[in-house]
């Protein structure tokens, strides 16, 4: 893809949404809930029928969706997946969503599927590769993806920037978009030192898409990113310094583990709202 990016080359924003959930399958099906729209995990659908593709049907009906995947492994030094990427395309073209996701990491090597999100080395010869890579999936797909920043644990020693300058960078190189995770940044940022701040002010305004808000366990010396408890205080506060950076992002609640009733999870959306809401108004 060759055409340069402005802010009107974003997609619209989607407002306030959930990422779906077998659990909630006939609560969001019944009746009107207050959500934009939803995000699928792409694996969970990336198969030729039954019962998944028959609910996703429905949901397609009722709101709009946005496929997020977690085996791209867009820094793996594998060749891409070509079978993987089939079936991604196949699900785009049926589902027609808003946009495509995936995470800035690797999950892989040799052909093994580590099933775990592994940050990258911040290095010019990481930057080359991954981008080269994002332009061949862009192309696959015939359209900008968003790539996710992800929690880690470890760093590397060959690092020679900041997280946000590596993100920054793999997005203007090969015009792609950013998903921000504004849980995983301050998960990073403790476990790493660095200021959440000094991250959000770091990253390309008119690259961000989507954020993602989710709960984390705190052991202390390390958070580890569960996706399994409400979203705390410190991450509210740090999407609200991320509403007053970017303006009018689509936000999206993300729960993966212990899964709460929906009306929790509705909640929990309705703070965002009440959050971004007044900022964006005062903004305006």
């Amino acid at each position: 893809m060759t055409t340069s990016l402005t802010a009107s080359y974003r997609y619209p924003p989607l407002g306030f949404g959930l990422g779906l959930r077998v659990d909630h399958y006939q609560d969001l099906l019944e009746g009107e809930r207050k959500v934009d729209w939803l995000e699928i995990l792409s694996e969970n659908y990336m198969i030729p029928g039954g019962r998944p593709l028959h609910f996703l049907e429905r949901f397609r009906e009722r709101y709009p969706l946005v496929m997020h995947g977690v085996s791209l492994s867009i820094g793996s030094g594998d060749p891409l997946n070509r079978d993987y990427l089939k079936r991604l395309k196949q699900l785009a073209d049926m589902v027609q969503p808003a946009w495509i996701s995936d995470h800035l990491c690797w999950t892989g090597v040799d052909g093994k599927n580590l099933h775990d999100l592994m940050p990258l080395p911040y290095t010019e010869e990481a930057i080359s590769q991954v981008v080269e890579r994002v332009r061949e999936v862009q192309d696959f797909l015939g359209r900008r993806i968003l790539l996710e920043n992800v929690s880690s644990y470890v760093s590397f020693a060959s690092a020679q920037m900041h997280e946000w300058e590596f993100l920054n960078a793999i997005a203007e190189r090969a015009d792609c978009l950013i998903l921000l995770d504004i849980n995983n940044i301050y998960v990073s940022s403790h476990n790493h030192g660095f200021d959440p701040l000094e991250y959000l002010a770091g990253i390309t305004a008119d690259r961000v898409q989507q954020f993602h808000l989710a709960g984390h366990d705190n052991q202390g010396a390390l958070i580890i990113d569960t996706h399994d408890a409400p979203v705390i205080d410190g991450v509210w506060d740090l999407y609200r310094h991320a509403v007053r950076r970017f303006g009018p992002v689509s936000t999206m609640i993300e729960r993966d583990d212990k899964i709460p009733p929906l009306t929790e999870l509705l909640a929990e959306l309705q703070h965002a709202r009440e959050i971004a809401e007044p900022i964006l108004k005062a903004a305006a």
